[in-house]
């Protein structure tokens, strides 16, 4: 049995090899960068050619071509990163979801072998493009990794499903950078089940943490944030009082359109009342407008 499993490895070996030496002959047929490291000069025929038929050699193929990606700025590589980049597009094209999902899910085991950062980011990059909830689980791994948690958290916003669990997962996990692009992205897929740790991080020691969880929360029209958000702008001075002052007019912005008057009304009013100072008329200005959209001027 074991020089029976000997014989499968040597053999599934020579296939792969056979397989790279395959890829890099069909890579070659791409145009070759001009002076500048661009391709330029694109035959559309040979391109389709090419990427239709890496597509047909699969997992082993995408594979293969994915070994050839070195670090950015090394060189030699920007045949198959075109070649990769082509592939996600085409998968995306077939309109076939079980085609699309093997190619995501092939792509996404590729993320986590030995490989250097630069190219762990070029494949979260073109997981961007194609990839699906089966790319999610991983791409919440590398939410956790600081040099590629801002590419794998806007991979996971254009993914969509799944998202705020894993980005609500790994925020106690990370700090400093990795913790503000996290804050910042669960305001964008305003998943109103992330307001509890929105509203912890608040209180975050790190400024613009603080800010970015004040603008999160009022992106998602979170209405038990109303006072939170009123309180955070009249305590804060200079800088961060502007900021904060202004998520609070997106606050009532989005509680106006959700249907919420009364708490849109109440932020306006507070606003229009609190800011006497003249350089701030600006503030008085937005509120009174605001009042008058909600009828209640």
């Amino acid at each position: 049995m074991r020089a029976s499993r000997q014989t499968l490895s040597a053999e599934r070996i020579g296939i792969m090899r056979e397989q790279a030496s395959a890829v890099a002959e069909l890579i070659n047929r791409l145009p070759d960068p001009d002076d500048r490291g661009l391709l330029s000069n694109i035959d559309k025929n040979i391109v389709d050619e090419v990427t239709a038929t890496l597509h047909e050699g699969g997992r082993d193929s995408l594979t293969a071509l994915v070994d050839m990606l070195v670090e950015s700025g090394d060189g030699g590589d920007v045949k198959p990163r075109y070649a990769l980049h082509c592939l996600a597009v085409y998968v995306c094209k077939l309109n076939s979801e079980q085609q699309r999902r093997a190619f995501g899910k092939a792509l996404a085991s590729q993320l986590e072998r030995d490989r250097p950062k630069a190219v762990q980011k070029y494949l979260i990059e073109q997981l961007q493009v194609a990839g699906g909830k089966e790319a999610v689980p991983v791409l919440g791994r590398m939410l956790l990794d600081e040099d590629l948690c801002e590419s794998a958290a806007q991979a996971l916003v254009a993914i969509g499903e799944g998202t705020a669990e894993q980005l609500q997962s790994a925020l106690p996990k990370v700090e400093g950078k990795s913790r503000l692009t996290i804050i910042q992205n669960l305001g964008v897929v305003r998943d109103a089940g992330s307001a509890s740790v929105l509203k912890e991080a608040l209180g975050d020691k790190d400024r613009e943490s603080r800010l970015a969880a004040g603008w999160a929360l009022a992106n998602m029209g979170d209405a038990g944030s109303v006072d939170l958000l009123l309180k955070a702008a009249g305590d804060s001075a200079g800088y961060e009082r502007i900021k904060a002052t202004k998520a609070c007019l997106l606050l009532a912005e989005r509680l106006l359109a959700a249907g919420r008057k009364d708490l849109a009304v109440r932020i306006y009013q507070h606003l229009r009342d609190t800011r006497k100072g003249t350089d701030e008329d600006y503030v008085c200005d937005a509120a009174d407008k605001g009042l008058v959209a909600a009828g209640a001027r």
